[in-house]
């Protein structure tokens, strides 16, 4: 009889496939967490968008919890590395102001884009012990629109009349807070429609930049 020598494992291969697993358990549970909600959705409902058994999203999560902490660090994360490269194509203030509202567009929108929105969503729901790191990395990202926001103020390109109310032309904190916050209300009434007369993202972005951004003086 012939004997078959048993399988080797290919280094690396096994590590590979687990993060594998790992991100499939995270995108179907961003996309679970935004149909759902977090709380009415349960484990269960996890593994079986991915075709695992009940118990198994807890070989690479300690709770749901877990998974929910994993969600919003995938979408921020997702959401400095496309800013960063669209203001890498930008050159002026006008320009990374507009990349920055289509980029952030694109990560409440795109296909494939439900990270965002959980947080929005659930960020009730995230212990406390978890939501330190969560804030540092929504820190840097707010950074970079505090940086492209002054810029255009201290143009007098964004903003209140600095000759007649010159705290408000630099307050670039409110601003942020009211611009992010326009854009990200879009996740409860927006939707992508084909035909005439639709507005895709593109449309959208450029029509809130208009909405923001004054003439140069």
């Amino acid at each position: 009889m012939t004997q078959t020598r048993p399988r080797e494992k290919t280094p690396g291969v096994e590590g590979a496939d687990e993060a594998n697993r790992r991100q499939a358990l995270i995108r179907a549970s961003a996309r679970l967490f935004r149909d759902k909600g977090f709380e009415a959705t349960t484990v269960r409902d996890i593994a079986g968008a991915v075709g695992m058994r009940s118990g198994s999203p807890f070989y690479h999560f300690s709770n749901k919890q877990d998974i929910l902490k994993a969600v919003m660090e995938e979408g921020l994360r997702q959401g400095l590395e496309r800013t960063e490269a669209a203001l890498g194509m930008a050159s002026t203030p006008q320009q990374r102001f507009r990349a920055m509202v289509r980029t952030h567009y694109g990560i409440l929108h795109d296909e494939g884009s439900e990270f965002i929105a959980v947080l929005l969503y659930d960020w009730r729901s995230l212990p406390d012990e978890h939501k330190a790191d969560i804030v540092a990395v929504k820190d840097r990202y707010d950074r970079l629109w505090h940086v492209c926001l002054k810029d255009l103020m201290d143009a007098g390109l964004l903003g209140a009349n600095s000759e007649r109310d010159p705290s408000a032309a630099g307050d670039v904190k409110t601003a942020r807070l009211m611009i992010m916050g326009a854009i990200n209300f879009t996740v409860t009434w927006y939707k992508q429609q084909a035909g005439r007369g639709a507005m895709d993202l593109d449309a959208l972005a450029d029509r809130t930049v208009r909405f923001f951004m004054r003439e140069a003086p």
